[in-house]
């Protein structure tokens, strides 16, 4: 099965826009990254190092949601970055279909901490760092999910996540799970 969306999902810093964009390119599919759907509001907010509530993120998810779906009804699929660290908000995004995929992108705090510190003009300060792996809720119980680490190249990470499409995802078959925590 084709999905009509590939979420790239993780904690900030993990990489989500440059594989996303990369998964984009490679498969011929739009690109979108869920920051420019965000409120200036929630911007402001996780730039002054205020962690988003729920209250924040339902509209921010809703407009993603309704992205999705266009693409969906224009048969046309597509890429989106988005954190999705909670499963009631891969819920969200799901909308109630069957025909998403969740590649979510895991690495170590401390590889995620020295990403972060090398970044240069995002909005998300390290400091919310912690708050990100708290909120995680790790999808590798969700049969639309499949978790790659970062520790490889992005271009290995795209890679991995086409050699998974190929495989007919969404479900990992288990030959590609390399390691006993599942991480491909």
């Amino acid at each position: 099965m084709r999905p009509a969306a590939i979420i790239v999902m993780g904690v900030s810093g993990s990489g989500k826009s440059t594989i996303g964009a990369l998964l984009a390119e490679k498969l011929g599919w739009p690109f979108a990254d869920a920051d420019g759907f965000h409120p200036a509001a929630n911007v402001a907010k996780m730039a002054s190092g205020q962690p988003l509530t729920d209250a924040d993120r339902w509209p921010w998810l809703d407009a993603i949601a309704a992205h999705i779906a266009t693409a969906r009804q224009a048969a046309q699929p597509v890429v989106v970055a988005c954190s999705a660290l909670r499963r009631a908000y891969r819920e969200r995004l799901r909308a109630g279909h069957n025909d998403l995929l969740f590649l979510h992108l895991a690495g170590a705090p401390e590889v995620i901490a020295k990403r972060q510190a090398a970044r240069q003009g995002h909005f998300m300060p390290p400091s919310l760092m912690a708050s990100q792996f708290a909120t995680l809720e790790d999808p590798a119980a969700e049969a639309d999910a499949v978790t790659i680490s970062v520790l490889s190249s992005p271009h290995d990470v795209v890679a991995a996540a086409l050699e998974h499409l190929a495989q007919g995802g969404p479900t990992p078959p288990i030959s590609t799970r390399s390691r006993s925590d599942g991480i491909i």
